[in-house]
């Protein structure tokens, strides 16, 4: 008996074979966020509840409770809206606005009263959370003691402050470690890390903190920055988006997590100052 082979690109009984082939993922270029909805959610340390994460205007990023609730239910103060993946804090005339979880966090002691609906969420939440720690799912991140400014290294810091188109920022980490926030064509995270290989670098500098005099002024009023002043403009755009030099050409991809950077802060910051520069007197190169 002679068998008749199946033709290709059809089963066995000759239905044609359909594939689907996976649609990319695109941002438009004029989108003014670029963060997934998958980059979005995580888990507070404090409680181990579920927040949403989005930018503001100024770039700063908001911890958002994950679902809508009632504009009658929140102080006006308090209410945000989402316009294009972006928090405006303030209401957008709808019935439905979103708050922070910070008013909701019940590892946070509130100095002002709040609406009944509100207590009963903070309650739910406050049940979940004594249920994950007593089944040993979550367990709450314990505050340590900051280091002072004088209590300081010669290595590099861990989360060093960096001077980005005359704005300063802290970062997340120690910027060798710094990793791209870019979605690669296979959907994961980009692995490779912000520092360019081979490629030009910021310097280490001893800079003003602060105002020389008045309260927020600094022993000596210097601190050490990682100062990217001398590189192109394109290369600081780069650096503050938190994008490896692949994607920084590809404006169309998608981010997984926001950008690590924090506007600095000498008050709230305090204890990442730094008033002697590391023995690293450039940043280490990234991964190729």
């Amino acid at each position: 008996m002679c068998l008749t082979p199946t033709p290709a690109g059809r089963h066995w009984d000759g239905s044609p074979r359909v594939t689907h082939r996976p649609r990319p993922l695109r941002v438009a270029g004029t989108s003014p966020s670029r963060l997934l909805r998958a980059g979005q959610s995580r888990c507070c340390r404090q409680c181990g509840n579920r927040i949403d994460l989005y930018q503001r205007t100024d770039q700063r990023p908001i911890a958002l409770h994950p679902v809508d609730l009632a504009a009658a239910d929140v102080p006006e103060s308090s209410r945000w809206h989402l316009s294009g993946g972006i928090a405006h804090p303030h209401s957008d005339g709808s019935a439905w606005c979103r708050i922070p979880h910070s008013l909701l966090c019940p590892r946070r002691t509130l100095t002002c009263r709040t609406a009944p609906g509100l207590e009963a969420i903070r309650h739910r939440l406050a049940v979940r959370t004594r249920r994950m720690i007593d089944t040993g799912v979550f367990t709450p991140a314990t505050s340590t003691q900051p280091a002072t400014a004088t209590d300081i290294g010669t290595g590099e810091p861990d989360r060093p402050v960096v001077q980005i188109l005359l704005c300063r920022y802290l970062a997340e980490r120690p910027l060798s470690d710094l990793r791209c926030v870019a979605q690669t064509r296979h959907r994961h995270r980009c692995t490779h890390t912000v520092p360019a290989l081979n490629g030009p670098t910021g310097t280490w500098r001893l800079l003003q903190a602060t105002t020389p005099h008045g309260q927020l002024a600094l022993p000596d009023g210097l601190m050490a920055v990682y100062d990217l002043g001398k590189l192109p403009y394109s290369e600081q755009l780069r650096w503050r988006a938190q994008r490896c030099p692949a994607h920084a050409a590809a404006s169309g991809a998608a981010e997984l997590a926001l950008a690590g950077w924090q506007p600095f802060d000498p008050l709230l910051h305090a204890a990442h100052i730094r008033t002697r520069l590391p023995h690293l007197q450039t940043c280490r190169q990234g991964r190729g």
